[in-house]
């Protein structure tokens, strides 16, 4: 990269979503709101807090729930408040370090969650299909072992990358047509063919999806195959309550990612991947507070514990 083109590609132009004012204002409303909700769960009624805090939810499911809830609160903080300042922001400029830092930590948080389902659905497994060697099998070290496995994964992932990205050069549009620095728009503008980035997405995103969709459905057939033999329709049911709400959650997340970022011709379409990015980015870290946390009377129960020492 020559330093005349580098000082080409200093700073970016995100184009959002919309340069309708009225829609604009409608927009900034509706995200500022979702941000305002997810980050007052996150910190302030804190989930993570709320489990370090209670020692009746320092268990192997909580822990990676916490661990997941801090990894949405990270995308959330790398997305959302960028996006806000530019809708009304005249220039929507963002530079070059900048995208790097957004998708660096967006990559971290979004590898680091497919690690953790997948540690949630062998929890669940172990814990529908083995309860009597449950704390054998889910011992501490192991749990604490994937939870720094997700996140080294994460790391080198996204560092992975930001490497590759330093390969491109940009002497044409400076305009993103995205609401944020995602990679996939960056390719867009590169002069350089940005062949090797696409297949350094599909090949390691691709990886991380199949090892951790494929964990997921393993343990999803053990469970299910052990629920229809329980004789017990109660017991059916309490083992169904406790697992469909992960599976909601894996839905939704692994879908929009896979959408994105390994179906073919990915980079080419670019109108279709801005709808499905607000999912992951900005709708899921909403969501999994309330799929996981107020359809469980362990955490609520607790919730009301700390908020009565509290007031």
């Amino acid at each position: 990269m020559t330093e005349d083109n580098y000082s080409l590609t200093s700073e970016f132009i995100l184009i959002g979503f919309t340069d309708q004012p009225e829609l604009k204002s409608l927009l900034f409303v509706v995200f500022l709101t979702i941000y305002v909700i997810t980050k007052i769960h996150y910190v302030n009624l804190g989930l993570v807090a709320l489990i370090f805090m209670e020692d009746r939810l320092h268990t192997p499911m909580y822990i990676f729930l916490g661990n997941l809830a801090l990894m949405d609160s990270c995308c959330s903080c790398a997305i959302t408040p960028k996006m806000l300042e530019n809708s009304f922001s005249k220039d929507r400029m963002i530079s070059l370090y900048e995208c790097m830092a957004q998708f660096y930590f967006l990559c971290l948080a979004e590898t680091a969650d497919c690690f953790l389902l997948a540690a949630m659905a062998y929890d669940r497994y172990v814990a529908i299909c083995s309860p009597l060697q449950y704390h054998t099998m889910m011992s501490k070290k192991l749990c604490i072992q994937m939870t720094t496995g997700a996140y080294i994964a994460g790391n080198l992932h996204s560092i992975i990358h930001i490497g590759f990205l330093f390969r491109l050069t940009f002497c044409g549009s400076n305009q993103i047509n995205h609401f944020f620095c995602d990679v996939l728009p960056l390719y867009r503008l590169s002069c350089v063919d940005p062949y090797i980035n696409e297949l350094m997405i599909f090949i390691f995103a691709g990886s991380v999806q199949f090892f951790t969709i494929g964990s997921v459905l393993i343990s999803y057939f053990y469970i299910l195959f052990t629920i229809f033999k329980m004789k017990s329709k109660e017991g059916r049911s309490k083992a169904l309550s406790t697992c469909a709400s992960h599976f909601l959650s894996v839905s939704i997340f692994y879908g929009s990612l896979i959408f994105v970022y390994i179906r073919p011709h990915s980079v080419k379409e670019e109108d279709e991947d801005i709808p499905v990015a607000v999912f992951y980015t900005i709708v899921v870290p909403l969501l999994n507070p309330f799929i996981y946390s107020l359809r469980n009377k362990e955490v609520i129960n607790a919730m009301k514990k700390i908020t009565k020492k509290i007031f």
